[in-house]
C-alpha cells in the first residue's frame, strides 16, 4: 500500500501534524514526516517532490502557515494529490494561509482543509489511498458509520 507524506513549513507545527499522525495510525497507514520550509530550503523540497515516486507516496500532506506557500510548491513539482493544512497562526489567525492555499492557480491543484484540520487531511489521504485498496475503502466505510453515514 502507497504511504502518506506530511510535511511542515516550521517545526512550531508539529502540533497539528501529530492530528494526522494519529489518524493515520487509526487506519494503519504508513507515513513519513519531514520538516521542510519552501522559503528557507527549497533545494531540500525539490529534492523531496523528485523522491515522491521512488518513496511509494501516495498522497502528500502540507502544513503550512502565514503565505502558506509550502502546498503549492509540492504540488507544482508532483502530480501526486497535494491537501494543504493552513495553519493558524499570525494576525490573521490562518486565513491567510486558508486563502493562499486555496486559491492555486489553475493546472496546478491543491485541495485544503480548514484551519488546524490536519485530521480531515488523514482522513482525505486515505479516502486517495483507498480507491486502490478495497480493504481500506471498506474500513473508511465502517468508519464513516459512527457519523450517520450509511451511504459512504
Amino acid at each position: 500500500m502507497k504511504k502518506v507524506a506530511i510535511v511542515l513549513g516550521s517545526k512550531s507545527d508539529i502540533g497539528i501534524a501529530e492530528k494526522a499522525e494519529n489518524v493515520l495510525r487509526e487506519f494503519e497507514i504508513e507515513y513519513v514526516t519531514h520538516v521542510i520550509s519552501a522559503h528557507r530550503n527549497p533545494n531540500k523540497i525539490r529534492k523531496f517532490a523528485s523522491e515522491i515516486g521512488k518513496n511509494d507516496i501516495g498522497a502528500v500532506i502540507a502544513i503550512a502557515g502565514l503565505s502558506a506557500h509550502l502546498p503549492g510548491v509540492i504540488a507544482s513539482l508532483t502530480t501526486v494529490p497535494v491537501i494543504g493544512v493552513p495553519v493558524g497562526c499570525g494576525p490573521l489567525k490562518g486565513q491567510d494561509a486558508l486563502f493562499s492555499i486555496v486559491q492555486m492557480p489553475y493546472g496546478i491543484p491543491v485541495v485544503s482543509v480548514g484551519i488546524d484540520n490536519a485530521g480531515n487531511a488523514a482522513l482525505f489521504a486515505i479516502e486517495i489511498l483507498s480507491l486502490a485498496e478495497k480493504k481500506l475503502h471498506d474500513k473508511m466505510k465502517q468508519y464513516r458509520k459512527q457519523f450517520g453515514d450509511d451511504e459512504a
